[in-house]
């Protein structure tokens, strides 16, 4: 039995460092990458293509969650996978092509890069959430989950805000996008640094195994039941379909919502500086998406999930508008996009809330932990899909065309939520 040692460490040390380290790699693999494969020279499909299969980590990383499991403490896995996206981020920036748009093999050495960063996060991921569960006990657990929540979503604001400022102010700086770059990722590798280097010295040693641990065959047979009964369930295709189709319009077009900011008014986009698109969704943004969040989690509280959903439906979907409205005018005054973006981003955060508590309800039962993680598997599962392709119906139609099929595709929102909420108990989520 491994012994239990600074049983006395206050979670306050450890608990807003390891959600902000769970959120940081998640925001510059997923939505900061974007930016940097366009701003490198990259085309829409090819951005929307490459960056959509960074989300496959997180769709099949139940498939591996056992091992995480059985080999080795959570602990151990925390912060080698800090250091492992350490030493990627740092190669990514050595190897960022010196030139936009010029070399093909740095671009690939990059993607691998950016992959391997995914694996390590989605595993960090796994490694964090158990050992939340296993370090503090269940009161603790309800206090702290507010606090995890709220570093992981100022994580999202530094990246998407900070990091991605710094990036267009050292742009400007040296004239040098290519040189800004690999800057800016090697921040990235020295924040990741600093916090394994944090969290080997603050994270408890808390594991303790009570009686025999169980082998990797015997868990992953327990996995594949827990896989054939969650398959099973009533009404399994309908909640498929909600997961999958909920957050189409917003699948679809959040690949290229930065593209079209970036790209020049003569292409149809409105021509902003990277420092701009910083500002625009890593503060006033998240900011209005952070909002919509709470007031979700309010409205759900007061009327539950089966009345919430109608309107949390149309929320997600129809602000996506906005942008439809700026591809056809195009505006030019940075306060009426922030203000558009804005209005998108409080109905995303309001409406999301709803999606993640319905995947809270289809969960519930005995085997409620793995069923969860396998419907979150289909959550990103739902990005990934239409983010292959965004980019090449983005050039296929024009941004007008493209911004009026996301508007098409709320149908499919409006008939999965009709299929959805039927079933649900009118008390669940008070």
């Amino acid at each position: 039995m491994e012994q239990t040692t600074n049983l006395a460490r206050n979670p306050w040390w450890w608990i807003p460092t390891l959600y902000f380290a769970e959120g940081i790699p998640y925001v510059i693999v997923n939505t900061i990458s974007v930016i940097l494969f366009k701003k490198m020279g990259l085309g829409n499909a090819d951005v929307a293509l490459y960056t959509s299969l960074l989300y496959l980590p997180w769709v099949i990383k139940p498939l591996w969650s056992p091992i995480v499991d059985i080999l080795r403490s959570k602990r151990w896995w925390i912060v080698s996978m800090q250091l492992l996206m350490t030493v990627s981020f740092a190669l990514t920036a050595l190897f960022l092509p010196r030139q936009t748009g010029s070399e093909v093999s740095p671009f690939v050495l990059t993607l691998i890069l950016f992959y391997v960063s995914a694996v390590a996060s989605a595993t960090h991921d796994i490694a964090a959430d158990g050992y939340y569960m296993i370090a503090l006990d269940g009161h603790q657990q309800s206090v702290f989950v507010g606090i995890r929540s709220t570093f992981y979503r100022i994580a999202t604001v530094f990246g998407n805000g900070l990091i991605v400022l710094l990036a267009g102010w050292l742009e400007l700086r040296y004239g040098d996008v290519p040189k800004a770059w690999r800057m800016t990722m090697l921040v990235c590798a020295g924040l990741l640094a600093f916090l394994s280097v944090w969290h080997w010295f603050t994270l408890p040693k808390k594991e303790a195994v009570r009686g025999e641990r169980p082998s990797l065959g015997q868990v992953f047979k327990e996995f594949g039941r827990t896989f054939y009964l969650f398959f099973v369930r009533n009404k399994i295709g309908v909640a498929l379909a909600f997961m999958l189709l909920y957050r189409l319009p917003e699948a679809f077009s959040v690949k290229m919502l930065t593209p079209f900011m970036l790209d020049g008014r003569e292409v149809g986009g409105l021509g902003l500086s990277t420092a701009d698109v910083g500002l625009l969704y890593g503060t006033i943004g998240v900011i209005a998406l952070t909002l919509g969040g709470i007031l979700g989690g309010l409205a759900c509280g007061r009327w539950g999930l089966k009345k919430s959903l109608w309107p949390m439906a149309l929320s997600l979907a129809l602000p996506c508008g906005v942008y439809l409205y700026m591809a056809l005018y195009q505006p030019t005054n940075l306060w009426e996009i922030g203000s558009l973006v804005a209005i998108d981003q409080f109905g995303y955060g309001f409406g999301f809330t709803a999606y993640m508590l319905y995947l809270i309800w289809f969960s519930q039962g005995e085997y409620k932990t793995s069923h969860y993680a396998l419907c979150t598997g289909f959550m990103a599962l739902s990005m990934m899909l239409p983010g292959l392709v965004a980019g090449y119906m983005q050039q296929w139609l024009g941004y007008p065309g493209f911004f009026v099929m996301v508007m098409v595709c709320c149908l499919c929102t409006v008939g999965v939520t009709f299929a959805a909420r039927r079933p649900i108990d009118e008390r669940f989520g008070k």
